[in-house]
């Protein structure tokens, strides 16, 4: 199952129906892979998709706010059956002694305080009670990821909820997307299969590099007669320093692109690398320097404010 559908659609859990439809047609509109080729889009727009599915049904979303992330699981008679199993436990009823057990219900996907649904079924029902084998839930959890992380990936060990798991992050993972762990979600009871772990990946922000799709951005700071004159200058890339070649006459704003030096795509073309011009100045020029460019803004006819 995707992360929290109120959260899929940017609703509040008190949100009126006509507040969820405007929502999800806005992310609909914003997503579907026929207008988004971001490699993420489809994701999301499913993942908005099946959040609609469930919160625009008015009997559907009374039992996601009730039993969060599992509630297909839960059989619809469910609160005649815990009344029922309730009168059998010695006398101490729901929640009661004898035996008794007090069910928790929370909120959210795979959060804090949700259903334990082996506890559930396992310990009220004595072990299914005749339901038959529940396989278990799907769950999410975000893995935090740098920029170069994303870029390299690699293997990373991650805790959570005290289980260990050993990651394998693709090269070129980039941020909304999702790694699925088969078999390490939620528990299942009887013989029937475990749910899977998605990771979704957040990228940290990064003091340099700023990623748009595949694409990646970095300043590139210049000198006033490297402008002018042009030159070959270094330029950082995730993967290592890359040398481009800055043309003469080139200004703030241009960028200059390396062709397959943004994230790594192993489905297809990397993204590219754009280096954008900053023309820079010395702040505290020294009394050569400032005779020099004296000299020049005497001999030159350059006007800046009347350039095209």
């Amino acid at each position: 199952m995707a992360r929290d559908y109120y959260e899929a659609l940017g609703v509040p859990r008190g949100a009126a129906a006509d507040e969820i439809q405007q929502a999800y047609r806005k992310l609909a509109r914003k997503y579907h892979p026929d207008v988004n080729k971001d490699p993420t889009a489809e994701d999301k727009f499913k993942e908005a998709n099946e959040a609609y599915q469930v919160l625009s049904d008015p009997d559907t979303r009374k039992r996601y706010d009730r039993f969060g992330a599992d509630f297909r699981r839960v059989p619809e008679d469910y609160d005649e059956r815990v009344r029922a199993s309730a009168g059998g436990y010695g006398g101490g009823g729901y929640g009661g002694g004898g035996g008794g057990r007090r069910v928790h219900f929370g909120h959210g996907v795979g959060g804090e305080g949700g259903v334990d649904f082996e506890d559930l079924f396992g310990q009220m029902f004595g072990g299914g009670g005749g339901y038959g084998p529940i396989p278990g839930a799907d769950q999410e959890a975000e893995l935090e990821l740098t920029l170069e992380e994303a870029y390299r990936g690699g293997k990373r060990t991650l805790r959570l909820d005290g289980r260990q798991y050993d990651v394998d992050i693709p090269a070129g993972v980039l941020d909304g997307q999702r790694i699925r762990l088969a078999g390490q979600g939620g528990r299942s009871n009887g013989d029937a299969p475990p749910g899977d772990l998605y990771l979704v990946v957040r990228i940290k922000p990064h003091s340099r590099f700023r990623v748009q799709g595949r694409d990646i951005y970095v300043d590139l700071p210049i000198s006033p007669w490297e402008a002018v004159l042009g030159s070959t200058v270094v330029v950082p890339t995730p993967g290592g320093e890359a040398k481009v070649k800055v043309a003469p006459g080139s200004s703030t704003g241009r960028k200059l692109r390396l062709r397959g030096e943004g994230m790594p795509n192993p489905r297809g073309a990397n993204g590219n690398l754009y280096a954008e011009i900053k023309v820079m100045v010395p702040p505290k020029p020294t009394a050569r320097e400032r005779e020099l460019f004296e000299q020049l803004a005497t001999e030159s006819n350059f006007d800046p404010r009347k350039e095209t």
